[in-house]
């Protein structure tokens, strides 16, 4: 991982345990690639419902929409079978119409990274799929968590 800074638990205040399951192993006896995008997908889930995020079918289908438009993965080390993991979860930035959450995966016994992950969202209405400005309501919720750990772009407002 040259040129890339090392990954910083301290950043995070969501985690969330896992276990390696036996169905998420590949013929090489490690876990598929593929299954980190699962992992870091409980994170997210996870980390949303802990903030207070609305999180159901009227939520995801009604006057919003949600979209994962870029996700990201740097493998740092292989996982195997039975390994206990921990996702760690945060929101880096709100922008106007989009945010970034970032995960962490570390071995839950010795703490050593396994995977990062950078997972860009979209905020869409529903009707016309074009981005929508992330509700002011979604933007609070995120400063009562994160605080000072997430850039929060404020839209601006006609006095």
């Amino acid at each position: 991982m040259t040129g890339k800074p090392k990954p910083d638990k301290k950043l995070y205040r969501h985690s969330t345990e896992l276990r390696v399951r036996n169905y998420e192993v590949d013929w090489q006896g490690i876990v598929h690639n593929a299954v980190y995008l699962q992992y870091f997908e409980i994170g997210r889930v996870e980390y949303l419902k802990q903030v207070g995020a609305r999180l159901d079918l009227n939520s995801v289908r009604g006057r919003s929409k949600v979209v994962l438009v870029r996700n990201e993965i740097d493998y740092l080390r292989p996982v195997t079978f039975d390994e206990a993991l921990t996702v760690y979860t945060r929101i880096s930035f709100i922008r106007n119409t989009s945010f970034l959450m970032e995960g962490l995966l570390l071995n839950g016994g010795s703490g050593e990274p396994v995977a990062t992950n950078a997972a860009y969202h979209v905020w869409l209405d529903p009707l016309t799929n074009k981005a929508v400005q992330v509700p002011d309501t979604f933007r609070k919720l995120i400063e009562g968590f994160e605080g000072d750990r997430c850039a929060i772009a404020w839209p601006a407002r006609d006095v």
